[in-house]
């Protein structure tokens, strides 16, 4: 495969996340007012796939190191299509949260391989790189997804906005089907044996390095996830925001998380990894503290509120390429099982970040404020006390 053929493949392998989320964040009070539902029960269809996308990876990556990146890709990509129309078709609130769970799961697949190839092809260093550029792409599909939703609910209904979903569900599988080749030429006939797998999980758990760079994406993605749970309910039920509008709001979110991975790679051109990470905590304690004072002192506006959030995103686009490839990289051998790990703890506090969400709901934007400070203070100092501390990522 050329490198342009790596980049698009990836870009596409890893916007499939945004693309199941953003595209139907527009949608949510339009779900919720068909079904009659209350606010946590639409929360869990995000939480459902997310935490299915998380766990799901535990098994996904060990099969990718037992059988190899393509037909793990093949399966998840395909599963994710079907999984797409049962969304699309669902008459229940308690159906489409079934089948976003069976999308979430087959995400982890296509997400988990993407991560994993990354680390076949590159050395850790070179992979942040590369990873950034994917992440560029990634950044791209998210600024049109949020309005597009937007637009596709507001004409139609939220079932065109899934219908789109499972569009590039299927675009995806196509371009695997055709351009992927094998990037994993020693596969691990060992990697599926219990005893094995659970020494390797532990090597991997304990190992500085990953522990460093994924609390950074961990913390990153909470606050992250923070914003996707609770920002349709702010600016449409409480600030007032049309669909579109708060499609809008969503581009100009992505667009600077496409800026922050841009402002990566020139950062990796002139320093280390570890110092462009502690770059980026400086930039999201700012922004998530930023948010909370605006919370508390009652500046609940649209301004009080994205302004700081764009600081925060910014310095997102800095950590997940850092973040993922830092933590993949000290396993070759074992890159589908580091990079199923790092996706499932990511998931594991996008979950409980949902589930204190819902429990928190007052009606006002500070419940959302308080959640990105935590997770920005958390990032920072995983950056500042981890990752610098640390050094870069060690193979």
């Amino acid at each position: 495969m050329s490198s342009t053929t790596i980049i698009v493949l990836l870009s596409m392998l890893l916007g499939i996340q945004p693309v199941a989320t953003d595209l139907y964040l527009p949608a949510l009070p339009a779900i919720k007012a068909e079904f009659g539902a209350d606010l946590s029960q639409v929360q869990l269809t995000l939480s459902a796939l997310l935490l299915a996308f998380g766990t799901s990876q535990l098994v996904w990556g060990p099969l990718s190191d037992r059988f190899g990146r393509r037909p793990i890709l093949m399966c998840g990509v395909a599963t994710f299509t079907l999984a797409g129309l049962g969304c699309v078709m669902a008459s229940s609130m308690q159906a489409l949260i079934v089948w976003r769970a069976l999308q979430g799961a087959a995400m982890g697949a296509v997400v988990m391989c993407a991560r994993a190839i990354v680390r076949d092809l590159y050395t850790p260093e070179t992979g942040a790189g590369v990873m950034s550029k994917a992440l560029t792409g990634l950044g791209f599909l998210a600024c049109v997804s949020a309005p597009l939703g937007g637009l596709l609910t507001d004409v139609w209904s939220w079932h065109a906005a899934l219908g789109l979903v499972m569009g590039f569900g299927a675009l995806s599988l196509a371009l695997v089907t055709w351009h992927f080749q094998e990037t994993l030429h020693r596969k691990n006939p060992h990697a599926l044996h219990l005893l094995v797998l659970a020494r390797t999980w532990w090597d991997i758990l304990r190992h500085p390095t990953f522990v460093a760079f994924s609390c950074v994406s961990i913390g990153s993605y909470g606050g992250l996830f923070t914003f996707l749970a609770s920002s349709s309910f702010v600016f449409i039920g409480l600030l007032g925001l049309a669909r579109w509008q708060y499609g809008l709001l969503l581009f100009s979110m992505a667009f600077t998380y496409l800026l922050g991975t841009v402002l990566c790679r020139r950062l990796l051109a002139q320093l280390d990894v570890t110092r462009t990470v502690a770059i980026g905590g400086l930039l999201s304690l700012l922004g998530g503290s930023w948010m909370a004072l605006n919370a508390w002192l009652g500046w609940q506006s649209v301004v009080g509120l994205m302004g700081p959030f764009y600081l925060f995103i910014l310095a997102h686009g800095i950590h997940q390429p850092c973040g993922q490839s830092g933590a993949v990289g000290p396993f070759p051998k074992a890159a589908g099982a580091a990079s199923a790990l790092g996706g499932f703890l990511m998931m594991v506090a996008a979950f409980a970040t949902g589930l204190w969400l819902g429990a928190a709901e007052d009606g006002s934007a500070l419940p959302m404020a308080q959640s990105i400070a935590f997770w920005s203070v958390a990032t920072a100092l995983s950056a500042g006390l981890l990752v610098l501390r640390r050094g870069g990522p060690r193979v």
